[in-house]
C-alpha cells in the first residue's frame, strides 16, 4: 500500500478522540481498527479485566512488535474523571503510527537522525486504566475517584452515596440554605458558589454531592468524603512504599488489591525493556518527577541531571513546567504519598517515570503562579472562582457552571440541584482545545523516546591464525543517549542485567566452548543530562572507552559465527561473520 493510501486509511479510522471524550465501546473500536488495518505495526492485547468485565486494552506499536528492544510505556485515565489522559494516549498511538507509515516525511520537528532512532523503539500504550470509572463519569457525571465500586464491609455510620436523584442523567451538587453554611452565591457570576467571607450578607448554603445518605438518622448529615462510596484510589494501590489506611487514604486492602493495578504490574515486570514511563493525569499543566519521598539534595544526582534535560523539553515543547514531587507536590508538608504508580515505575522498574497533569486551567483563567506548585489547587481565591466562571461562559460554552433547579429531597427536604460539572473545562480541557493538548504531548514524548539506549555490533573482522584457526573480533557499542542500565539509581536492581554476547558457530566451532557466552558489562550512553559538572565550560572532557568494548573469539574450521549481543533491558543485536578463506 502506498504511503498516501496508508495515511488516508489512518485518517478514515479516526473515531474522534481529539475533539471529544469517547466511550469504552468507541475506544475498543478504535484500537482494534488500527490493529486490523496495520498488523505489521500494531498488536492489541488485554492485560486484565475490570470488576465490571471490561478488558484493559494495551497497544503495542512498532515494526516487528514482538521483538524485544527499548520501549516506552504510556498510560492514561487511571482516575475516572481524568478523561483527557485517554485522548492523549490514543493521540500518541495515532501519531506514532503516522510516523511509521510515512517515514520519509518530516514529523514533530525532529531531524532525520532522531526519527531514524525512534523507528526502533516500541510503544506500550494503555489508554484507559480505569474503564469502569470512566464509563460512569461519561454517562452520569457522578464523582468517582477511580472505580465506581465499594467492596468494604457495610459500615453503620451515615455516609453520602453519589447518584442522580432527579433522573436528568447527571449527578452534580446540591445546595441547601443554612445560616451555618460555608458557601454563598456569587453576585458576579450567576450560578457560582464561592466560599463565604466575613463581609458576605447571605443567604448562606451548605453544599453536598447530589445523592442520598446511607444510614440516615433523620437529622445528622455526614461530611462528604472523596472515597465515600468508592473504596480505592488506584494511584495509592501500587507496591512501592505502599501503606495501609489510615496512613494513606485510598490505599486499598493490600498492595495490588485492584485488578487494574495488578494487571499493570504483572505486565511491566515481564518487560524490563521499558525505559521511560509517562503516567497521564489531569489537571494543572505540570510534569511531576521523582523523587516523591526525598528532596533533590538526596536524589541520585545523575538521575536529576537527566530529568533536567527532560524538564527543558517539557517546558519548551510540552508547554508545562516540571517539578519535584517531594518539594512541590505534597498535599501535606513532609508527608509523601504512598503506593503511587510513578514511584513504582521509577524505583522498582528503573524507568524514567513521571506524571503529566494535563490541561493548564490555572494559566487559562489568569491565576497567579504559586510555589510550591500544589498550592494552585488549594489557594483558589474567590476572584479566581469568578474568573473561572467568566472563562467558562466565554470560552467553554458554559459547560462547567450549571444552573440550579429546585428539588424535594426525600431525606433533607427542599434543595437545589446543579452547580459545577467538572468534566469538560475544569478537570479536562474543552473539546475545542483537546487536539492542541494531544499534539504537544506527542511532540514531547517522542523526544523522550529518542533517548533510548541502542546496542549494536559495530565492527567485525576475521584474522587467520594458521592451522585452520581464526580470530574473530567484534566491537559491541551503545550508540544511544542513555546507558544500558538507563538510570544510575537502577544499577542495583537485580533484573537490570548487563550486556552479554552469545557466539554460535555453523560449520566452524569455538576453540574454547566456555566462550560461547561472555559478559560485556554495562555500556554507557553519550548523554550527560543537564547542569552536571561535565557540562562546565571550564573543564570539558570526554569519558574513555565506556560506550564500547572490543572482544575476540578463536574458532576452528570454516563456516559462520553468529554473535548476539544485548540484555533483557536493551534487546538484542545480531551479526553473522563469515569464517572462510
Amino acid at each position: 500500500m502506498a504511503t498516501e493510501s496508508k495515511l488516508d486509511t489512518l485518517t478514515a479510522l479516526h473515531v474522534g478522540f481529539r475533539s471529544r471524550y469517547i466511550s469504552y465501546e468507541e475506544l475498543t473500536q478504535q484500537i482494534h481498527a488500527w490493529a486490523s488495518a496495520f498488523p505489521e505495526l500494531v498488536r492489541v492485547s488485554s492485560i486484565g479485566r475490570s470488576v465490571e468485565s471490561r478488558e484493559l486494552w494495551l497497544l503495542t506499536i512498532g515494526p516487528d512488535p514482538e521483538r524485544t528492544r527499548p520501549a516506552v510505556w504510556v498510560d492514561g485515565n487511571m482516575h475516572a474523571q481524568e478523561l483527557c489522559g485517554s485522548s492523549v494516549a490514543l493521540a500518541i498511538a495515532e501519531d506514532v503510527l503516522r510516523f511509521h507509515l510515512a517515514p520519509e516525511q518530516e514529523a514533530h520537528g525532529l531531524p532525520a537522525g532522531v526519527r531514524e532512532r525512534l523507528r526502533d523503539v516500541v510503544f506500550y500504550i494503555l489508554p484507559r486504566m480505569c474503564p469502569d470509572g470512566a464509563e460512569c463519569i461519561l454517562t452520569t457525571g457522578r464523582y468517582v475517584r477511580s472505580n465506581p465500586r465499594d467492596r468494604r464491609p457495610p459500615a453503620p455510620e451515615p455516609r453520602w452515596l453519589s447518584q442522580d436523584i432527579d433522573g436528568d442523567g447527571v449527578a452534580l451538587l446540591m445546595r441547601k440554605p443554612d445560616t451555618t453554611g460555608e458557601f454563598v452565591a456569587s453576585a458576579a457570576a450567576p450560578g457560582l458558589m464561592v466560599p463565604r467571607r466575613i463581609e458576605d450578607d447571605g443567604p448562606f448554603y451548605k453544599v453536598f454531592p447530589e445523592g442520598m445518605i446511607e444510614h440516615f438518622d433523620g437529622s445528622s448529615v455526614p461530611d462528604p468524603y472523596f472515597l465515600g462510596d468508592n473504596d480505592t484510589d488506584l494511584n495509592r494501590n501500587f507496591p512501592w512504599s505502599w501503606m495501609p489506611e489510615p496512613t494513606q487514604e485510598g490505599a486499598g486492602r493490600f498492595p495490588l488489591s485492584e485488578p487494574e493495578s495488578r494487571a499493570v504490574v504483572e505486565f511491566t515486570t515481564q518487560h524490563p525493556e521499558i525505559f521511560a514511563w509517562l503516567n497521564l493525569h489531569t489537571f494543572g499543566g505540570v510534569y511531576i518527577r521523582p523523587s516523591g519521598h526525598e528532596s533533590d539534595r538526596k536524589m541520585n544526582q545523575e538521575d536529576l541531571e537527566l530529568f533536567r534535560q527532560i524538564e527543558e523539553w517539557g517546558q519548551s515543547v510540552g508547554g508545562y513546567p516540571m517539578v519535584s514531587g517531594f518539594e512541590e507536590f505534597l498535599y501535606e508538608p513532609d508527608k509523601p504519598l504512598h503506593g503511587d504508580l510513578a514511584d513504582y515505575a521509577y524505583h522498582q522498574r528503573g524507568a524514567i517515570g513521571f506524571v503529566c497533569e494535563l490541561w493548564d486551567l490555572f494559566r487559562e483563567i489568569g491565576m497567579e503562579k504559586k510555589k510550591p506548585f500544589v498550592d494552585h489547587y488549594s489557594q483558589f481565591s474567590v476572584d479566581d472562582m469568578v474568573r473561572l466562571a467568566k472563562w467558562d461562559a466565554e470560552k467553554n460554552a458554559s459547560r462547567a457552571i450549571r444552573p440550579w433547579k429546585t428539588f424535594e429531597h426525600p431525606q433533607i427536604g427542599t434543595v437545589e440541584l446543579g452547580g459545577i460539572d467538572p468534566r469538560v473545562g475544569l478537570v479536562n480541557p474543552p473539546f475545542e482545545r483537546l487536539a492542541e493538548v494531544c499534539q504537544r504531548q506527542t511532540d514531547f514524548l517522542l523526544r523522550l523516546a529518542a533517548l533510548a539506549p541502542r546496542i549494536s555490533i559495530a565492527e567485525t573482522r576475521t584474522m587467520p591464525l594458521g592451522n585452520g584457526a581464526w580470530r574473530v573480533e567484534a566491537t559491541i557499542r551503545n550508540d544511544g543517549y542513555l546507558p544500558s542500565y538507563v538510570l544510575a539509581s537502577a544499577k542495583t536492581l537485580k533484573w537490570n542485567h548487563p550486556i552479554a554476547v552469545d557466539a554460535t558457530g555453523v560449520g566452524c566451532r569455538l576453540a574454547d566452548s566456555s566462550m560461547a557466552r561472555r559478559d560485556v558489562g554495562h555500556l554507557e550512553g553519550w548523554g550527560r543530562g543537564r547542569f552536571g559538572l561535565s557540562a562546565a565550560a571550564f573543564y570539558q572532557r570526554s569519558r574513555g572507552s565506556v560506550s564500547s568494548k572490543t572482544m575476540s573469539w578463536v574458532v576452528t574450521g570454516e563456516g559462520t559465527l553468529t554473535l548476539r549481543a544485548g540484555s533483557c533491558r536493551v534487546g538484542w543485536a545480531e551479526q553473522t561473520v563469515n569464517v572462510t578463506r
